[in-house]
């Protein structure tokens, strides 16, 4: 029965730590703010993850909660000052973040546009369904932002326009 529990597992440490790092997360997040637990770029994904893989090794293995707070707050620091260098400097932004992709223009499907993004033609039909679309002549624009997420823009009224103002920052070709 070892393999549901050991007697020997320091349940009350894993429970206190756990506590500590939510503690620890809360206080950070508030000085940092919750762009930091954003999704907005390539560097936002990757801190995500390494915070979910620094938490789950600091309650579940021998990392100490000083060392894995720490690490915590280094991420939250570093995601703070490459927001603050994406503000300030428009090339480093460019360096960081992948620009948004236009995927469908209207109700034409941008063919080369998908194969660049590795997208298949039966993926983006499935996020038209998910987004209640029933004709293509439906949609205004379909884009693939940086996130990775994919935007469709649609309407269910035929003379609606799409702000192009929506579409800055959208690249039409890879």
């Amino acid at each position: 029965m070892e393999w549901i529990y050991d007697i020997n597992d320091p349940l009350w440490e894993t429970a206190a730590g756990s506590f500590l790092i939510f503690i620890v997360i809360v206080l950070i997040t508030r000085i940092v703010g919750l762009r930091s637990f954003a999704k907005f770029t390539a560097y936002d994904f990757a801190f995500t993850i390494a915070i979910g893989s620094i938490i789950s090794s600091t309650l579940t293995s021998s990392t100490s909660i000083a060392h894995g707070s720490v690490a915590i707050v280094s991420l939250l620091l570093l995601t703070f000052i490459f927001s603050f260098l994406q503000k300030a400097f428009k090339k480093v932004s460019s360096l960081i973040s992948n620009k948004p992709l236009l995927l469908m223009d209207g109700s034409e499907i941008l063919d080369e546009n998908l194969n660049y993004a590795r997208i298949e033609k039966k993926q983006l039909i499935a996020k038209l369904r998910e987004a209640n679309v029933i004709d293509y002549s439906q949609v205004r624009a379909v884009v693939l932002e940086s996130t990775g997420d994919i935007s469709v823009l649609h309407t269910s009224d035929d003379t609606a326009e799409l702000n192009r103002e929506l579409l800055n920052g959208v690249r039409t070709n890879p």
